[in-house]
């Protein structure tokens, strides 16, 4: 079976923590496409040539979670030729057999418009600058700084800038509890595989 679930949203909204959740319920295979741009990020160099020879060991990397990937991720991905080398990896990825979960920037408006679900999983740049502070530490007005220059950066790109598809379902996870915005997640995916049949 091909099933594709598209999880879209800004840093620390919760994505990948759904993302793996929906992942494990189902049993379909995960990627954190952010790891992919971290991973060229991390690499150094021409960031082109980087992508074009990202193999999957790139994605253990030490440090790909690190803030500073993060801001390196958000500025390699905002080179066209860049994304274009990851765009494949990508979509074999998405529509292999099996069922898929992806989460990332574009995964619903440009690498799988397709997909059977999409969901665009959103929170308050104070909530997720909260989030990141807890995970990374150093000081909070910083990395709040950093959260809002992020989404300026991403929201703004020419190139796939972060929205929500037209068909994707929102959750905002501001004031949300992960295993309600868990469960949430879980439900569309239920319903979406039983209309399938």
């Amino acid at each position: 079976m091909i099933f594709t679930v598209a999880i879209d949203g800004p840093a620390a909204a919760g994505k990948g923590t759904i993302g793996r959740a929906v992942a494990a319920r189902f049993g379909f295979r995960h990627l954190d496409t952010g790891l992919l741009y971290r991973a060229v990020g991390a690499k150094g160099g021409d960031p082109v040539a980087a992508a074009e020879a990202l193999v999957p060991g790139d994605l253990e990397r030490e440090g790909l979670r690190t803030l500073a990937a993060g801001q390196a991720a958000s500025r390699v991905a905002a080179i066209p030729q860049v994304r274009a080398a990851l765009v494949e990896f990508q979509r074999r990825f998405a529509r292999a057999e099996g069922g898929a979960v992806l989460d990332g920037r574009d995964i619903g408006t440009v690498i799988c418009p397709e997909a059977e679900v999409k969901l665009y999983v959103t929170a308050s740049a104070e909530v997720r600058a909260h989030r990141r502070w807890l995970e990374v530490g150093g000081d909070e007005a910083v990395v709040l700084a950093e959260v809002r220059e992020r989404d300026a950066r991403d929201m703004g790109r020419a190139d796939a800038p972060l929205r929500a598809a037209a068909d994707a379902f929102v959750m905002d996870t501001s004031v949300m509890s992960v295993e309600d915005a868990v469960a949430r997640a879980i439900a569309v995916v239920e319903r979406r595989l039983e209309e399938r049949g």
